[in-house]
């Protein structure tokens, strides 16, 4: 089994994925405001390598965000998937403006894609890459990676702050089975069991 113990180590898991880099290289190539490419797509990778995995995990989705408090339309952000589309037609691309997030989530305004990021529901699926103005891969990781390399799954406290997002958070536990995938990992209920 690989052996993942720092931000290096992902990052260096990510540079040598062909994949990965198109899909990082093509967000890039729209310059939007404050972006990631994150969740899933950088988690799919560590716990399909930590698995010993040769073929890539299929992905719902790819994550895309950005801040930009001046254009809040939805429109903009379906428009922005298709661009990508245009692109890189074979990923599903989902598109998200972190700026107005908020609304759609009930809870108080980002004030950035990073501070969004770090009030996802889980602390392995917050964590995001991109390519800076010099074309260096930066990874973002606002909960550390410490449960993404361990294969633990917990809530955010974000999502440990009410009864209605321990729900959201359970229910996503329930809905994702990714035990079903990465049979290795262990899930963190919002209480603290394990299982």
């Amino acid at each position: 089994m690989f052996l993942m113990q720092t931000e290096e180590d992902v990052l260096d898991l990510i540079k040598s994925d062909e994949w990965m880099m198109e899909i990082i290289n093509a967000t890039k190539s729209l310059n939007l405001p404050d972006w990631w490419v994150c969740a899933g797509f950088v988690r799919s990778k560590v716990w399909d390598t930590l698995h010993g995995y040769s073929q890539r995990t299929q992905m719902p989705d790819i994550d895309v965000i950005y801040f930009d408090s001046k254009e809040l339309s939805e429109e903009k952000e379906k428009q922005l998937e298709r661009e990508l589309m245009q692109i890189y037609p074979e990923a599903p691309w989902s598109v998200k403006n972190q700026a107005r997030m908020h609304t759609i989530n009930r809870v108080s305004p980002y004030g950035s894609s990073l501070d969004a990021m770090s009030k996802f529901p889980e602390t392995a699926t917050a964590i995001g890459v991109k390519l800076d103005s010099e074309n260096k891969l930066v990874l973002a990781a606002p909960c550390g990676i410490q449960d993404l390399v361990n294969l633990t799954v917990k809530p955010t406290s974000s999502f440990q702050e009410s009864a209605e997002r321990v729900t959201i958070y359970e229910n996503r536990l329930r809905e994702k089975n990714w035990k079903s995938t990465w049979p290795n990992i262990t899930l963190f209920h919002a209480e603290g069991v394990k299982s």
